[in-house]
């Protein structure tokens, strides 16, 4: 029930009670009913401008974003993702789009620092540590399916 309905709803309520107004306490009922029903229309009127400005900032925040992909080349179809995807595919870390794909882990030497990567970082040959930047080569015709097996049993 909207406050416009429940404030009608008390009007009728206090109409029926057949309140004397020359009494202290019935003058009071009819003043606090009067400046109830004011402030009922002063909330649904706030109630509307905010209606008004969220419409305004979903309208703006969709031009913003048309922009954004206009200005920065960023296209809605990279992503490999269905169009019944959950996930958020702005997110750069995104393991949706991934799910086919092998991932791998390798201790960076210089500092510890376990790194994850994908197949694509394998074909290029090196990455760089996160941490330390150090240059982490590797040659992926020399590794066979047992290095990695054993890399798993050994965690």
């Amino acid at each position: 029930m909207k406050l416009t309905e429940k404030m009608a709803y008390l009007q009728g309520l206090i109409e029926g009670l057949d309140i004397d107004t020359s009494t202290k306490e019935g003058k009071i009922l009819m003043q606090m009913s009067e400046l109830m029903k004011e402030v009922v229309v002063y909330v649904d009127d706030l109630q509307s401008q905010v209606d008004e400005l969220t419409e305004l900032c979903d309208n703006l925040d969709e031009d913003l974003g048309e922009l954004e992909r206009e200005v920065y080349n960023i296209d809605d179809d990279d992503c490999c993702c269905d169009d019944d995807c959950d996930c958020d595919c702005d997110d750069d870390d995104c393991d949706c789009c991934c799910d086919d794909e092998e991932s791998y882990e390798i201790e960076c030497p210089n500092c510890g620092e376990i790194i994850e990567f994908d197949e694509s970082v394998l074909e290029e040959g090196s990455l760089n540590c996160p941490n330390c930047n150090t240059e982490l080569e590797f040659d992926d015709d020399d590794l066979t399916i047992e290095d990695f097996e054993n890399d798993e049993t050994d965690e």
